[in-house]
């Protein structure tokens, strides 16, 4: 409205001097000063109009700024897109305001996280009906399936930078959500905030990825190149393995081309006793049940018993395509006596233009795993030998040292033939790899002349990525010393295995 009064005032001033111009000057000249006029006054209206415009945002912002001087007060945001405001007042039990608090959140007002994650899925076929039935076991007779798919994971990740030297960091991990509330694993496979002072030296807190071997620390599916996890990182080193606790973290540069990183940290520790006193480690599970998460409900992530664990890795790399790195863990398992956990282990990566070399190996010590300890309500007496428990052998003790292995080579290429016949699938950042890997781990060195805590594996995989961030695969296992956990037995066993993993 108001531009229109203007441009009308602004045409009466003009008008008056119209026929003066048509008295002195000719058909041509007055023409062209009518056009000169006009040009000038469609730029003072331009100008007026963007003037409005202006007035008006100024308007608009004053009017949320007064009445956002509370948080949950004024229009509602575009979550992850506008800000409510310019500058937001604090949140407190002092803010009013209804149904509009929920808005008020710092990151509603500020977004900066992000969300992302990834999933897997998988089909399995062996050679024997290893593959559990739930509450049907029974009345197939322990005989299991030998087929069949499952979603294994889907693990979000939520990520964000409070500040420049504040970051957050979490993953969700739910494993086989297709199941029912009893049989699905939910999770918090880590949540830390970190503080970053300068690349040698940073603080890190929350529940924390222990950093015992590298598998453990970078186990996500669409980073592997076979689908299942090796044996000494499903049993010596339960990955994924995470604690509650606190640490620092950093990286040195010795020379021109080498690098240091280091992590260490204090955690919660090991759970290695049922509240009976059954030592939870075994010649079956390895020493997946001691971990903070698998913890019996009465405690699960507490501290059993006053004492904290430390754990470290350091890793070398002397030039880009190696690093070799050594790692510990050590912490009291039980609750009623000094009883540690120790696992030490040691990885390797080598890279040469489309060839990798990776590993790991693994030894494990529970100390005092295969005697009672004080309290128990099983029937022992203190430092009693447990003989015939968690065993398959009922005159074997449960174990207490353990030591397993892996070697992987990886071979990427990408046939010539396929990008000509489709550059879009096959062209850059595609890539085939073909995989060969020996798994073996022993679960009782203890208990020797015994083959009983004995796996080995060997895979051969071809997977495809059409981009670094997903895959298709497909492998087959022979596997000469397995286990069934349905009959209880170990067997030889063998499977083919194809699976799809992205990040999202």
């Amino acid at each position: 409205m108001k531009s229109a009064l203007r441009l009308g005032v602004l045409i009466i001033a003009f008008w008056p001097g119209l026929p003066a111009f048509a008295e002195d000057k000719t058909l041509e000249d007055r023409l062209k000063q009518v056009e000169e006029e006009l040009r000038q006054h469609r730029a003072t209206i331009k100008q007026y109009q963007e003037h409005e415009r202006q007035e008006g945002a100024s308007e608009r912002r004053d009017g949320v700024s007064n009445m956002s001087n509370e948080p949950g007060i004024g229009s509602l945001p575009e979550v992850g897109k506008d800000l409510r405001m310019q500058t937001q007042a604090p949140l407190s039990f002092g803010s009013s305001g209804s149904g509009r608090l929920v808005y008020a959140k710092p990151f509603v007002a500020a977004p900066k996280a992000i969300v992302g994650g990834y999933m897997d899925i998988q089909y399995r076929s062996h050679r024997n009906g290893v593959m559990e039935t739930g509450d049907y076991n029974a009345i197939r007779n322990n005989q299991g399936t030998t087929n069949g798919f499952d979603q294994q994971r889907f693990v979000p990740f939520i990520y964000a930078d409070i500040t420049e030297h504040l970051k957050f960091a979490s993953e969700l991990e739910i494993e086989h959500g297709i199941r029912g509330a009893g049989e699905t694993e939910i999770s918090l496979e880590f949540a830390h905030v970190d503080y970053l002072i300068s690349e040698p030296f940073n603080i890190r807190a929350g529940i924390l990825l222990v950093p015992i071997g590298k598998f453990n620390l970078l186990h996500d599916s669409p980073l592997n190149d076979l689908t299942d996890r090796p044996l000494v990182s499903q049993f010596i080193i339960p990955s994924t393995m995470s604690e509650t606790g606190a640490g620092i973290y950093g990286t040195f540069y010795p020379g021109p081309t080498s690098k240091l990183d280091y992590e260490l940290y204090v955690t919660t520790g090991p759970c290695g006793s049922d509240p009976d006193g059954t030592p939870r480690i075994s010649e079956e599970t390895g020493t997946k049940n001691s971990r903070q998460r698998k913890c019996e409900s009465t405690a699960d992530g507490l501290d059993i018993n006053n004492g904290k664990a430390v754990s470290g890795r350091v890793a070398f790399s002397p030039i880009l395509g190696i690093e070799v790195a050594g790692s510990g863990y050590f912490g009291n398992s039980s609750p009623s006596s000094y009883n540690p956990l120790s696992i030490t282990a040691v990885d390797w990566t080598l890279q040469k233009g489309p060839f990798e070399i990776i590993g790991e190996a693994a030894w494990a010590y529970a100390r005092g795993n295969s005697r009672a300890i004080p309290g128990n309500t099983i029937g022992f007496a203190p430092g009693t030998t447990l003989t015939g428990i968690n065993t398959f052998n009922p005159l074997a003790a449960p174990p207490q040292r353990m030591q397993g292995f892996y070697i992987q080579g990886n071979y990427h290429f990408m046939p010539s033939f396929l990008t000509a016949l489709s550059p879009k699938r096959f062209g850059e950042g595609s890539t085939f790899t073909a995989v060969i890997r020996y798994d073996q781990v022993n679960l009782n060195r203890d208990n020797r002349g015994e083959n009983q805590g004995q796996l080995e594996q060997i895979s051969f995989g071809l997977n495809y990525r059409p981009v670094e961030d997903a895959v298709f695969k497909i492998s087959y296992q022979y596997m000469p010393k397995a286990f069934n956990p349905n009959s209880g037995q170990r067997i030889h066993d063998s499977a083919l295995v194809i699976s799809a993993a992205t990040y999202f």
